[in-house]
């Protein structure tokens, strides 16, 4: 027999809840019993490669076990800002009965969930049910879902940036450790050239993220506001303290001195050993693991300093998952059940160990399986070392122009190593065409 839980109780009042920075009022809340009827709810994911075969595991598994009579109906919505754009299509529309239950959101929308009115935060979740989870989670995985105050999701998919470095081509330039700043991967390329290791050194071009963990470094934000963690970004934060022209004068350095390919390398390339250092993301260790098969020794460290004085460390990033208001009593306590089942113990340490993920989850962390992945296979080890050392104020970006400001940044930095630009007018070109996006989308969205 399936087993009711009583989620709600009878109240006489009308409760007042904070719903995308605006009070919403809820209307009075009558008796649900879970499982006491069957009930389908909708999940948007962006999970893919092996990250999808796992999730597709996760919802299989819980659609068969869970008490509750729950269907999780799972639909993949591309990449990250796929899902995003048909979000943000739809509120435009007014179309709200198309929105999902449930949503894998990532940075590139967390404002238009905010400002959606339809958003059933955490919080108010905590609040609704009477069920205060919070706690359970990592303050960092935690931290990084939060907007003006508010508490917008639940970590799931946890990663940070680190450094992978092939360790036979190192070991043969006379390296037994990976790079830890820029200027050491300006000397690894010399020892190379000397030893006749024929690869690149590094390759990488900057955007929103990475430049928000080389000035995180130097103790600066992107942007005010916490680089938009706290309210609304409105102005640059990197210019006046000076951290913008310090980044872009050993990035410089690096590629003046052929260290540096000016392009985003992938994880192929680096399989293929056609480079030899690569910064990515936690959440690739196991598949790039897979992928090298033995080719060469993979090693890994944390995230490339600016320079000698800079902070370890890198923003947490990934995705969390968060709520919508569906004004079904039923399908909201479903959805609470399955978002607590997906960023839980269990899933958690399955999840970092297919992947590299890191757990959000305070218990999955010292799950027996886990730790001993960590023990073994020491590459998993380094992201959750480097964000337990990560300064609690580093924070990944978030401003309303996200695609805009990404590429602009990226342009920006190409175009000074390309055309030879100085460091002081590359300074002045970023802060005018970011400065216009952040004013642009001001004007827009008063």
């Amino acid at each position: 027999m399936k087993k009711s839980l009583l989620v709600l109780f009878t109240v006489f009042f009308a409760l007042t809840a904070v719903f995308a920075g605006a009070e919403k009022e809820i209307a009075p809340v009558e008796k649900v019993a879970l499982g006491s009827t069957p009930v389908t709810i909708t999940f948007w994911h962006s999970a893919s490669d092996d990250a999808g075969l796992l999730v597709d595991k996760y919802i299989k598994e819980f659609n068969a076990n869970n008490e509750y009579q729950i269907t999780v109906n799972a639909i993949y919505q591309g990449q990250y800002s796929d899902a995003t754009t048909l979000m943000k299509t739809i509120l435009s529309a007014e179309n709200y009965k198309e929105l999902p239950d449930i949503m894998q959101l990532d940075a590139t929308g967390k404002l238009d969930y905010y400002n959606s009115g339809k958003a059933f935060t955490i919080d108010n979740a905590v609040k609704y049910f009477d069920d205060d989870i919070v706690d359970d989670y990592l303050a960092g995985a935690l931290g990084n879902w939060q907007f003006s105050g508010a508490q917008l999701g639940l970590p799931f998919a946890t990663s940070t940036t680190i450094t992978y470095y092939n360790k036979d081509a190192l070991k043969a330039a006379g390296w037994d450790k990976g790079p830890d700043t820029f200027a050491d991967i300006i000397q690894l390329n010399k020892d190379m050239k000397a030893k006749g290791v024929n690869m690149a050194t590094y390759g990488a071009v900057p955007n929103t993220p990475t430049l928000a963990n080389w000035l995180g470094q130097l103790g600066s934000y992107v942007v005010n506001n916490s680089n938009g963690a706290d309210a609304t970004a409105t102005k640059l934060e990197c210019i006046e303290n000076g951290a913008l022209k310090t980044f872009l004068t050993e990035w410089k350095a690096m590629y003046d001195a052929g260290a540096l390919k000016n392009e985003s390398l992938s994880t192929n390339q680096f399989v293929a050993g056609e480079v030899a250092v690569f910064t990515g993301s936690s959440s690739t260790v196991n598949s790039l693991l897979s992928k090298v098969g033995g080719k060469f020794e993979v090693g890994a460290t944390t995230f490339l300093r600016v320079n000698s004085s800079a902070n370890h460390g890198a923003t947490v990033s990934g995705s969390c998952l968060v709520l919508f208001d569906s004004e079904d009593a039923l399908k909201k306590a479903a959805a609470w059940e399955f978002i607590k089942y997906m960023t839980g113990e269990e899933v958690q340490a399955d999840f970092a160990a297919g992947t590299g993920y890191t757990p959000g989850y305070k218990a999955a962390v010292d799950n027996v399986n886990y730790k001993n992945l960590l023990a073994t296979t020491p590459q998993f080890s380094v992201a959750p070392g480097q964000l337990a050392k990560t300064p609690a104020s580093m924070r990944s970006v978030t401003v309303g122009p996200t695609v805009d400001f990404y590429y602009a940044i990226q342009n920006e930095i190409t175009a000074m190593l390309k055309d030879n630009l100085t460091v002081d007018a590359t300074v002045k070109s970023m802060e005018k065409s970011l400065q216009g996006l952040l004013d642009n989308y001001l004007r827009m969205n008063p």
